[in-house]
């Protein structure tokens, strides 16, 4: 009598075809680094304000590093932003970070210490410029703040840099015609429901976890800033990285706009250093490209992180290991 083979269920198979998935995944993730020589060491990422998407970023980040290169250990140093980080890489405290491309624009227009060794890993997604009022605030218009209490910035942040701008397009002085405040996104929230500013400036990536948080339990307005794309891109070599954009509607829910706001974008760019080791630069910017939709899960703004734009660093020159992932990964 012929022998049968016993039936199997359909939930029998599925749990057999997730089981061998699963062991292949782990054979594909110890096969990924056959033949590549194990980095060991450390490096510092110099990322931003706790509560700020550069921070979050990093500290995804980091978690892919580890399991991409088991071998180094990463550091994260929070920062006031763009500036300050750009300092750190410059001057050999960090050996990667972000900044946004007009910050470095003015890092090199300047001749700061170490503006010729700075390179560029990758593009990785625009910040865009909000300016926050509570929702019955009159403020329409940049203009409109002569008179209130503006957060700025700090000093060595990229939201300085744009708030500056944006205040002399509008044909303000932020030391004279506001009363200007110098904090970060991670106290901005807090003091604008307090009442102790009229108004914030920010630049990060679409929603900022701090705004989208203070929307929830606080009537805010985004004001619109499209006018003044055309006067500030006439300001000089820096201000032609911004460009005009649109916050859709949806994207802080809660807040009362009853439209999508016009606005500005700047490029955020991955920045190293010349004097970084190729083969680290190589893994670290393959790692980044390659956790774009994991990372994008929480922050949003890393899923527009794009393999065919992720090469335009200007206007920093790319990093002798970028370029050779790039071009490991050309079709």
């Amino acid at each position: 009598m012929p022998l049968v083979p016993p039936r199997i269920s359909r939930r029998q198979a599925l749990r057999a075809l997730v089981a061998v998935l699963a062991v292949l995944g782990v054979l594909l993730w110890w096969l990924k680094p056959f033949g590549e020589p194990e980095l060991k060491g450390e490096l510092t990422f110099s990322t931003g304000v706790k509560n700020g998407v550069y921070h979050l970023y990093g500290q995804l980040l980091e978690q892919r590093l580890r399991l991409d290169m088991p071998g180094v250990k990463v550091r994260l140093e929070t920062s006031e932003g763009s500036q300050q980080n750009l300092q750190r890489v410059a001057s050999g405290e960090a050996d990667f970070t972000v900044a946004t491309a007009d910050a470095v624009a003015k890092y090199q227009q300047e001749m700061k210490p170490g503006s010729d060794d700075l390179r560029g890993c990758a593009r990785l997604y625009d910040d865009y410029v909000q300016l926050v009022v509570p929702a019955g605030s009159p403020v329409q218009s940049t203009r409109e703040l002569r008179g209130k209490r503006v957060a700025i910035g700090q000093p060595g942040s990229g939201v300085r840099l744009i708030s500056d701008r944006l205040l002399t397009a509008a044909g303000l002085d932020s030391a004279k015609d506001i009363t200007p405040v110098s904090i970060g996104i991670d106290t901005m929230p807090a003091e604008l429901e307090a009442g102790r500013i009229d108004a914030f400036f920010w630049s990060g990536g679409l929603p900022t976890n701090a705004v989208r948080e203070l929307s929830e339990r606080f009537d805010i307005r985004l004001v619109q800033l499209g006018d003044l794309v055309e006067p500030l891109q006439a300001s000089g070599s820096p201000a032609r990285y911004y460009r005009a954009a649109v916050m859709p509607q949806d994207a802080y829910a809660r807040a009362r706009n009853t439209s999508a706001v016009a606005t500005l974008a700047v490029p955020n760019l991955l920045v190293t250093t010349a004097r970084t080791d190729p083969q680290l630069t190589e893994r670290f910017t393959r790692t980044v490209i390659l956790s774009r939709d994991r990372i994008g899960q929480k922050v949003h703004a890393a899923q527009l992180v794009d393999l065919r734009t992720a090469i335009y660093t200007a206007p920093l020159d790319l990093h002798e290991g970028a370029m050779r992932y790039y071009r490991s990964v050309k079709p």
